[in-house]
């Protein structure tokens, strides 16, 4: 059921790889609600993922962009401007990767130029976009920015290696530069902590069913599907989220304010 709250809207959404992304449900939930959005991952992502079948769904285009690459991300904002003909309402990061947790590295003995291209990519890039998009001055009054972030910013996941230190850096960029971008026009810029889902890149985190399992037991709520994430997110685009700025908002089930469940000490 749609309510159209993103009527004549247009935004850019990163991350989407195939149907089980959160970044996809936001794209389909998006359009569904009335707005017009381009679509956007790294050229490798998009051999690997079945992006062009969201696209033709949502009636919209694909413009592949390196996330690290400034040459490539303001390109991309600026073909965005060009088809929309005119400035953008809301960005979606929603772009993270580990070679560490891929290889399997215990904390311990990380490789440290693979955590330096971890920050790059997972959380130096939402700077980039802000940054770009700042100086382009290509986002229009009461926009809204939002990036995807994990409660492992700020509790220890020991299987989710230096990915907690990505979500925090990507947390603080929200809260620095959120600051900038409402003086500077009234944009907001926010990060949605998201219960475990079901994704191709949560699954590839060692031991994350169980996880998933008993994060959904100490959730009085039970975990937040990515459907349920993506109606959020609509409405921190939309204009009934206006004054909602520099936050970290959790939607998670209520996870993060247990301290135990009765349902887990019995198991």
């Amino acid at each position: 059921m749609s309510n159209g709250i993103l009527k004549g809207k247009k935004g850019i959404i990163s991350g989407a790889l195939d149907s089980n992304s959160i970044a996809w449900k936001i794209a389909e939930k998006a359009h569904a609600e009335g707005a017009e959005i381009v679509l956007t991952n790294a050229p490798v992502a998009l051999r690997l993922g079945t992006i062009n079948e969201l696209a033709e769904k949502t009636n919209s285009i694909v413009i592949p962009a390196d996330a690290t690459s400034e040459e490539d991300i303001n390109n991309l904002l600026d073909q965005s401007v060009e088809r929309f003909g005119g400035k953008i309402d809301f960005i979606l990061h929603s772009i993270g990767m580990s070679i560490n947790v891929r290889k399997k590295k215990e904390y311990a003995d990380i490789k440290y130029d693979w955590m330096q291209k971890t920050f790059d990519i997972s959380a130096i890039s939402f700077h980039k976009f802000m940054q770009c998009a700042f100086k382009k001055d290509c986002i229009n009054e009461w926009g809204s920015i939002l990036g995807l972030s994990y409660i492992a910013a700020q509790r220890t996941f020991p299987d989710y290696g230096e990915m907690a230190q990505s979500k925090a850096l990507l947390e603080s960029f929200a809260r620095s530069f959120g600051y900038y971008w409402a003086k500077k026009n009234n944009v907001r810029v926010n990060t949605v902590s998201q219960s475990p889902t079901l994704t191709t890149a949560g699954k590839g985190i060692g031991g994350f069913q169980d996880f998933f399992s008993y994060s959904n037991k100490m959730s009085p709520l039970g975990n937040a599907p990515a459907e349920a994430c993506a109606d959020y997110c609509v409405s921190l685009f939309s204009d009934y989220t206006r004054y909602v700025t520099m936050q970290n908002l959790y939607h998670d089930g209520g996870f993060s304010n247990m301290g135990m469940a009765p349902e887990v000490l019995e198991s």
